[in-house]
């Protein structure tokens, strides 16, 4: 890294079970070997404020928050999690890797809840000042295979967005396509079947134009 550079910002996008959190964990691994300064991250969440607004999203009934509510809560937690963590480790020339971002609020409250992609990018604009991503990495999975994951992991304890069923999961899989089909510049889709190192050769070789 320069001294001085301002450090590179990639976040991991995709529906239930793609297994994001694992290959977050190690492309950062991958990335530390390398030499570079890294921090770990994930919406919702990544900083206090953003980790207790984290509760309120994922525990309950899957009713307990209108579209509208679950979409300004995600970008109060989103605000403080880039002022508080993303921002401070950028400036500070430290890469950052991040489970979930901007993407997944367009992807569920945009699409698959009806909000519109123009609604959710104005509360990021608000909340966030409009911070992107160096680059986006969108995992996809065969949506019966991802299913059969997530349940294996949670063993059935499924948090509100796990509990929704299978055609709400598809509008999401298709919203996250059709988001990184209009973005092709910050975007990669990588095939996310397969071992999990072979998977994270995938998503090294999706940001290694940044290296």
């Amino acid at each position: 890294m320069i001294q001085g550079a301002r450090g590179r910002f990639i976040s991991l996008e995709g529906g239930e079970g793609v297994g994001k959190s694992t290959q977050a964990r190690a492309l950062a691994a991958a990335l530390r070997e390398r030499g570079l300064d890294v921090v770990e991250t994930r919406e919702p969440g990544g900083s206090a404020g953003a980790e207790a607004i984290r509760g309120l999203l994922l525990e309950g009934r899957e009713d307990r928050w209108s579209p509208r509510s679950e979409a300004l809560l995600f970008a109060a937690a989103r605000a403080d999690h880039v002022d508080k963590t993303i921002l401070p480790a950028l400036d500070a020339g430290r890469w950052v890797i991040c489970d979930r971002f901007l993407d997944s609020s367009i992807a569920y409250q945009g699409g698959a809840d009806g909000l519109g992609d123009e609604a959710i990018r104005t509360l990021h604009q608000i909340g966030s000042a409009g911070l992107l991503p160096d680059r986006t990495v969108l995992l996809e999975m065969n949506a019966a295979r991802a299913k059969s994951r997530e349940f294996s992991r949670d063993r059935g304890q499924l948090d509100r967005f796990g509990k929704r069923g299978a055609v709400y999961h598809q509008q999401v899989a298709q919203s996250f396509h059709k988001i990184a089909m209009a973005e092709p510049v910050r975007f990669r889709i990588i095939d996310a079947e397969g071992p999990q190192p072979t998977i994270t050769r995938r998503l090294l070789k999706a940001i290694e134009d940044l290296l």
